[in-house]
């Protein structure tokens, strides 16, 4: 006699006119996945920003619970947000990208020398600066792939030689000019709605995209796995150092358009627009993998992060103007990310076991059954 597994909730009775009954637990199931969802575990960040607001609204009720305070956290952050951004496809492969900030220098005074001083015209100073920016991402994929240097002292070093080529073109001073002020490059970032300006736009899009890559693609896939594992995930067949090459070429690119759209929103290419925003950035992305997708660097964790970050700089400065404020922030931010992403990023075997879980309790619900009894 041979037996069949058959599941538990099978055995549901059957209403009078023969269609199965409707299962009591569904709506409690239901809440149950929003009491998740909405769990502290989940989107604690989301928890920490409400309680930034709640305070600071208290602090300064007359300056920072305004309408006026959350278009400029959101229009004051979304070059930020990019610069975040960037960071996320090489986290999630386990390579760090510190010439971020310096690439988005370079593209900033770029795009303006070429506006003021080489007289070409808006849609080529930007493509000859992303061009630039192209060339960084490439050569840090050859260093750090091809050469196999660690992508913490290469990307660094990378970031020392782009510095020296924007000390070279500006003589450490910003380049200005009427040009820079001028539609249609002005328009790349100070053109708004609702008080809302293009760069937040921007900054939705190209979560969009990272979103999309990491989440529902197998190029994404195999993004994470070459992070949490490169040599078993090669040893599976994946291209890891294609990958990680893509992702320093990626990062490359969104950190220079950051840097473009940074010219138009100041009016101006200055050789330390990148400069503020690496520590923001990576603040950003640590905080941002502890949520939603826990243990994993991903878009939308990244972007509530830089919000939250936004908000409490923006807090302190109309607060307090301590120039030490926003780094003390800032800082403590990042080193409690730290804390709390340093068991689930670097250790992959708590993420298997605690996948395995629903799967065992699955399991469990599962009764042998004989032919007869069927």
């Amino acid at each position: 006699m041979t037996s069949t597994p058959i599941r538990a909730a099978d055995h549901r009775p059957a209403e009078p006119d023969g269609s199965a009954a409707p299962d009591a637990d569904a709506p409690l199931a239901l809440v149950r996945r929003v009491a998740t969802a909405l769990s502290f575990r989940n989107i604690g960040a989301v928890h920490v920003w409400l309680l930034i607001v709640a305070i600071f609204s208290l602090w300064a009720p007359e300056t920072f619970p305004t309408l006026t305070t959350v278009k400029q956290v959101l229009n004051g952050n979304a070059v930020a947000g990019l610069v975040a951004l960037s960071v996320v496809p090489p986290l999630a492969a386990r390579v760090f990208d510190l010439s971020v900030a310096y690439t988005m220098s370079l593209t900033s005074v770029l795009t303006a020398h070429f506006l003021v001083a080489s007289g070409l015209g808006p849609g080529a100073a930007i493509a000859s600066a992303m061009a630039a920016a192209l060339l960084v991402g490439l050569v840090n994929g050859i260093v750090v792939v091809v050469l196999r240097v660690d992508s913490f002292i290469a990307t660094l070093a990378t970031g020392a030689l782009i510095q020296s080529l924007i000390t070279m073109v500006t003589d450490d001073s910003s380049i200005t000019g009427v040009r820079l002020l001028a539609r249609p490059f002005a328009g790349i970032a100070q053109l708004e709605a609702g008080g809302i300006t293009l760069p937040v736009l921007y900054l939705l899009l190209a979560a969009l995209a990272v979103w999309y890559l990491l989440e529902h693609t197998a190029t994404g896939r195999r993004l994470y796995a070459t992070g949490f594992n490169e040599n078993a995930a090669r040893l599976q067949g994946v291209r890891t150092g294609r990958l990680r090459f893509m992702t320093l070429v990626t990062s490359a690119l969104l950190s220079g358009f950051a840097g473009v759209v940074f010219a138009s929103s100041v009016g101006s290419g200055s050789p330390t627009a990148g400069t503020p925003h690496l520590l923001s950035a990576y603040a950003a992305a640590f905080v941002g993998a502890t949520q939603l997708r826990a243990g994993r660097f991903n878009a939308w964790g990244t972007v509530i992060a830089v919000l939250l970050l936004g908000t409490g700089v923006t807090g302190l400065g109309l607060a307090t103007s301590a120039p030490w404020a926003t780094s003390l922030f800032t800082g403590s931010v990042l080193i409690v990310a730290l804390v709390l992403t340093g068991g689930r990023i670097s250790l992959p075997a708590a993420l298997r076991r605690r996948r395995a879980r629903p799967a065992a309790a699955a399991g469990a619900a599962v009764v042998p059954v004989s032919d007869k009894e069927v």
